[in-house]
Parts: C-alpha cells; sequence; structure tokens
C-alpha cells in the first residue's frame, strides 16, 4: 500500500493539487476488468483499444483515481489526473508503488532481431552456475530459479516489468536479464528503468507494418534507443549496422566477433554432435586468453550469441575460463531443441525460428549435419506483412528437401490464405500443405526416414495456437512424442 500523494509525486503532480493526500492505493490498473476500490486506473492507448473508453467501466467497480491523456466525463467524486504520456505515466506510476526495484537489481538488457532469448538464457545460466543469483524476463517467459511463469509479452508491461522485479529482489535475486524489444521501447515499457549493461545481437528487417513499425528507420531507432540508458554496450561487430549503434552508444563499449579481431572472438568453429544433440565447437579469444569452447547449439550464430553472453559475464567478475566452462550445460526451451522420440534414426528438432533470416539460419545450420533429408515444418502468423511471408518461402525453398506448409498462429486470417502466400514463392520446391498443424506433424513424422532431421520452425517455446483471437491450447512436442510413438508401433507390427 502508498499513499496517493506519494505516487502521484512520482509523475510531477504536488500535493496540493490532490484532494485526498492520505488516500491508500492499493494497486495500479490499466485493465478495467481488473478495477475495484483503492486502485489507481491509468488509461493506456493502445494499436486496438483505448483506455479512456473503460475509464467509465473502471469507476463502475470501485476505481476512484484515473490516470489520463483526454478529457474523461465521470462522477464528480473521481479524481482526474491528466498527463501528457500515460504509459510513462504506469512506469513512473509503477516503479514508485513498488519501491523502486529496479534500483535494487543490476539489469542487463538484450535486443536485436534475433537471439534474444537464447543470449538471456545464457548470461543467466551462466551467472547462476557460478553463484550469482539471476533471473530472466523474456519471449520464454520470467524465470525466476526452476520457476518459469509465462508472460504476454516479450517485454512485459512497465507495471507487470516493476511486479516483476519486486519479486526478484524478494527472492534475493542480484542480476535481471531481460529481452528488450523494439515495442518495449516505443510503448515505453521500459521507461524510467537505467541498464548496467545492453547487448545488440543483430539487426534486420522485422516487425514491420501493421501495429508495430511503419518503418525501418523507426524499427532501429527504437533498438539504438537502449543504448542511451545503459553503462557498459556490448556490440556484435560482424552486423551490418554494427557502426551505426557503436556511434549511438555514449557509454563504455565492447566487441565481439566471429568473423574478425574483437574484445572477445571465436575461431574454427566446427559442428559437433554429442549424446544430447548438436553443437558447436570453437576457439575462444579475449586479451590474451585462449581456449577451445563448445556450445550446446549448432551454427556460427549460436557462437555469436555464446560470445555476448561470455563477454557480459565478464563484468560481474566471471573469469571467462569460468564461464565458459558453464556453457555446455545451458538449455534454452524451444530454441534448437532436440525432441527425443521413439523414432531414434530420426532426428527431431524445435526452433522458435518465424522469419525469413532466422529459418535460413537454422536450415543451413542444420545442413552441415548432412541429414539424409532435412523436412521443414513452418508457417507464419496472421496479420503480419507479406515480405515476411515471402523470405520464409525462399528460405525454405533453398534449403530444404521437403517442406510441410501449415498454420502459426493465424489469428483472424485464413490458415490456407497465409499458406498460399509463402507457396507463391516456392515454385520448383518440393512441399505440401496441410492447414491444421496436429496433422501437419503427423504427417511429417509419418514420411520421415532414418537419417533424416525433421525441423518444427516458428512455435517454439510457445503452448497454445493464436486463432479468432483466442489462445488455443497447444502442445507440438506432446504431439509429436505421441506421434512418433504411433509410428514407431506401426513400424515393429509391420515387422512382426
Amino acid at each position: 500500500m502508498q499513499a496517493l500523494k506519494n505516487l502521484l509525486a512520482a509523475i510531477g503532480i504536488a500535493e496540493n493539487r490532490i484532494p485526498e493526500p492520505q488516500m491508500p492505493i492499493y494497486d495500479i490498473v490499466y485493465d478495467s476488468r481488473k478495477a475495484k476500490d483503492g486502485v489507481i486506473f491509468v488509461c493506456l492507448v493502445g494499436a486496438v483499444a483505448d483506455g479512456h473508453r473503460f475509464a467509465a467501466s473502471a469507476y463502475e467497480k470501485g476505481a476512484r483515481v484515473f490516470i489520463c491523456e483526454k478529457p474523461l466525463s465521470l462522477p464528480e467524486d473521481a479524481l482526474i489526473f491528466p498527463v501528457e504520456n500515460t504509459r510513462r505515466a504506469l512506469a513512473s506510476l509503477s516503479a514508485a508503488f513498488f519501491d523502486h526495484p529496479e534500483k535494487k537489481l543490476r539489469v542487463i538488457g538484450v535486443t536485436g532481431t534475433k537471439g534474444k532469448s537464447t543470449v538471456c538464457e545464457m548470461i543467466r545460466h551462466i551467472l547462476c552456475e557460478n553463484g550469482i543469483p539471476a533471473a530472466s524476463v523474456g519471449t520464454i517467459g520470467v524465470r525466476i530459479g526452476n520457476t518459469l511463469i509465462p508472460t504476454g509479452n516479450t517485454t512485459p508491461e512497465s507495471y507487470e516489468l516493476f511486479r516483476i522485479f519486486d519479486d526478484m529482489v524478494e527472492k534475493g535475486i542480484r542480476y535481471a536479464v531481460i529481452e528488450v524489444s523494439s515495442q518495449g521501447v516505443k510503448l515505453d515499457r521500459i521507461y524510467g528503468i537505467h541498464f548496467f549493461a545492453a547487448v545488440m545481437t543483430n539487426l534486420s528487417e522485422d516487425h514491420i507494418g501493421g501495429a508495430e513499425h511503419p518503418d525501418f528507420e523507426d524499427y532501429k531507432r527504437c533498438k539504438k534507443e537502449l543504448f542511451n540508458r545503459c553503462d557498459h554496450a556490448f556490440l556484435n561487430a560482424d552486423d551490418s549496422y554494427f557502426e551505426e549503434f557503436y556511434e549511438c552508444a555514449p557509454c563504455a563499449k565492447q566487441t565481439y566477433s566471429i568473423m574478425e579481431e574483437a574484445d572477445f572472438s571465436a575461431k574454427a568453429i566446427m559442428p559437433t554432435v554429442t549424446e544430447k544433440g548438436f553443437g558447436s565447437a570453437f576457439l575462444f579469444s579475449c586479451k590474451e586468453f585462449r581456449s577451445d569452447a563448445f556450445v550446446p547449439f549448432p551454427g556460427a550464430f549460436s557462437v555469436c550469441n555464446a560470445l555476448a553472453s561470455v563477454a557480459v559475464t565478464t563484468l560481474t567478475g566471471i573469469s571467462p575460463e569460468k564461464a565458459l566452462e558453464a556453457l555446455p550445460t545451458v538449455r534454452v526451451f524451444g530454441r534448437f531443441e532436440m525432441i527425443p522420440t521413439a523414432l531414434p534414426d530420426v532426428t527431431f528438432v524445435i526452433d522458435y525460428a518465424h522469419n525469413g533470416e532466422s529459418l535460413s539460419a537454422a536450415l543451413q545450420a542444420l545442413r552441415v549435419y548432412r541429414p539424409r533429408r532435412l523436412i521443414c515444418l513452418f508457417g507464419s502468423v496472421g496479420g503480419r506483412t507479406e515480405i515476411r511471408r515471402r523470405e520464409l518461402g525462399i528460405a525454405a525453398a533453398a534449403y530444404a528437401d521437403l517442406s510441410v506448409l501449415t498454420s502459426d498462429n493465424p489469428d483472424r486470417e485464413p490458415p490456407l490464405a497465409i499458406i498460399s502466400d509463402i507457396a507463391e514463392h516456392m515454385k520448383n520446391a518440393d512441399y505440401v500443405c496441410i492447414a491444421d498443424r496436429k496433422e501437419a506433424i503427423v504427417y511429417a513424422v509419418s514420411v520421415a526416414e532414418p537419417g533424416d532431421i525433421v525441423l518444427l520452425a516458428g512455435k517454439g517455446h510457445e503452448t497454445y495456437q493464436l486463432i479468432d483471437g483466442k489462445k488455443i491450447p497447444f502442445s507440438e512436442r506432446e504431439i509429436l512424442l505421441e506421434a512418433a510413438k504411433e509410428a514407431s508401433l506401426f513400424e515393429k507390427s509391420n515387422i512382426g
């Protein structure tokens, strides 16, 4: 609980403007369905919904304090405080409500188009393996210890983020590693947070159009903003936009690279197969230190992610040697995750690759292991641009021996229309179209033969399908395991 005057002071409202300065506030909400007596209701303007339209509903449920950008028509006992930006107000109010937990943590932010989840989990894992309490927040969810809690957004809304930070502080966490999406910056979800360190993984065109970014420049600008609010920046020297990010960061900077000399570099990258799956061996270099190293993920980009993670953790006092020792045991849910099945001669991999560049990189990384055939099952989400579907189609046509085009969170768009858009760019490629993703998985399992690698791309960690605005429970792993079990039993019965 906080006194109203203490919270409103955080957004510049003087006590003499508050009719009831000592009013107890028990929570802050921006969803009218959660409104009740003793809360502040903040009217957020979103891409689809405008919180100002729901202020009356919040009032009916008991809310009496309102933060708004537009005029509100409410009964006289409502305390209405106009501000210039309600999203920034929500962040400032939330930080004050939870007694500024962000100041009690060292916050590490990871941004970029690809690799954010993997880098976050690698950093968290290295810290924890070296006795430093750390937690992560991102697309996969909130991971504190062995607990994983799903999140609605890659970067949660500011109130949720400060609430998570508060929980971390209570549990003794010292480092919070968070994915910083371009929307997280654009919508002020990280407003008021100063970062101990920030990582740039890479940059390519994505999240452009619709309710996201109007153009690539806006997308890039949002990514760059993170580096204006951190003490240390770690930048990928191999990325096309490295120079731009380097110039815009007014803090201490370090670089990492798999292609040239840098503060942290890797050479002699070799694909490796272990009993637990695909991986990459490499020679690590940092100042005078040299060492053989291993990361349990395929592809040069995985080595790049490992470099970024090791580089950041050296800031905490962990030696490069100790950081590298922790790498082989890192696991990232839904990222190049090998799924052992009842068909031991077929390799099944689940990965979150959901745009052209990430799918291309994933398929090329798997090609290195010389599969008999590389089968790729994928789709594209509804409501996104044609560019993404074109690039997905081109990537699959170039690197997969057989593609199974199916649904991937079609939402309110007809799945067959999405699949048709992809198929337009797969001329002369071998593919089948099966709109129902469960049926598509069963089909992929049924046609897989010994020596094949089957990549299920796009869903990764997700345990739902977004259809007609609703999240329908959907476990790709369970479907895969059951389909493989049935296929194995069928094979045995035929042999018998």
